[in-house]
């Protein structure tokens, strides 16, 4: 959705097995385009109704000036292709392997949120050569620890043919809906929710066949218990934590940092943001970033 993009970022499509793939990446003043051959930063959103690469909007721009940055909409969200499909894990990872081999040349940098995070964590389990670092906000797989934590409507209700399509459609294609959404669940004070937010998770939600992934995240088709996988990483990561973040409470990022802390090199718990600290407050994502980018990534190009 190019119309919610800062100035200076254009619109690019990659062909994946599962349908086209677009990203938004800086292609015209005031930013200097690098090489497609330089040191890429890809930003990856998270999962839930209206999800969009504009999630990351308000960040990597700050990164446009050093690092190729690179912010797609996952298969199944925002402008890419929505196949009618019970969407899986593999999905994911199959597609997000082929977007970095097609667009990067790995290593690369990845900075991703809550469940797309956690399977970010299993495809650099599965193929560390594609990663230099991971930067995760709040990554969980939803069922950690055994615990079950992001379904939110009963299975047998979501489940149920042409019901669940009337639940999305209440609950994620209309306006008081997706601000409700918002205000009282990925963020922690409501007021920091703006018009621009609204339209742009709402356009999002409301592309065709949108409420094909979105049902299979809300029915819990893609959960998964993280901490059975967290112990296997390799990859350098640091993991920045919403203290107010629901389902998902920091405890769970303490825990998932104990069991390895070899490959989890920091740990930041941000106070008074929900599980989107980089949508609430952007600014203090992009000074923590800097921090440890300074220290962990490839030389700037």
């Amino acid at each position: 959705m190019l119309q919610f993009q800062p100035p200076g970022f254009g619109q690019q499509v990659i062909q994946t097995s599962l349908g086209s793939m677009v990203y938004y990446t800086p292609v015209a003043a005031p930013w200097l385009v690098l090489p497609t051959e330089g040191a890429s930063l890809i930003f990856l959103h998270n999962f839930g109704g209206g999800a969009s690469a504009y999630e990351w909007s308000k960040v990597y721009p700050a990164f446009a000036n050093d690092y190729r940055v690179i912010a797609p909409d996952l298969i199944g969200w925002g402008q890419s292709s929505h196949p009618v499909r019970d969407y899986q894990i593999t999905d994911y990872l199959t597609t997000l392997a082929e977007f970095i081999q097609q667009t990067c040349r790995p290593p690369v940098a990845v900075v991703a949120s809550s469940l797309t995070a956690a399977i970010v964590i299993r495809l650099a389990i599965q193929q560390p050569d594609l990663f230099q670092a991971l930067f995760l906000v709040c990554p969980s797989g939803f069922d950690d620890f055994g615990q079950g934590a992001g379904r939110r409507v009963p299975l047998q209700i979501i489940s149920t043919p042409l019901l669940d399509r009337l639940i999305y459609a209440i609950g994620a294609e209309n306006e008081l809906a997706v601000r409700n959404f918002l205000q009282q669940f990925l963020f922690a004070k409501p007021e920091r929710v703006s018009e621009e937010m609204v339209e742009a998770y709402l356009t999002s939600a409301q592309q065709p066949n949108a409420e094909y992934a979105a049902l299979a995240f809300l029915r819990g088709d893609l959960y998964f218990d993280l901490s059975l996988y967290i112990q296997q990483l390799t990859v350098p990561t640091v993991m920045l934590w919403g203290e107010q973040a629901q389902f998902t409470n920091v405890s769970l990022g303490k825990r998932f940092a104990q069991l390895n802390q070899s490959a989890i090199q920091g740990f930041e718990a941000i106070a008074q943001v929900g599980v989107l600290p980089h949508l609430e407050m952007p600014e203090v994502v992009i000074g923590l970033l800097q921090r440890y980018f300074r220290s962990m990534l490839f030389p700037h190009c």
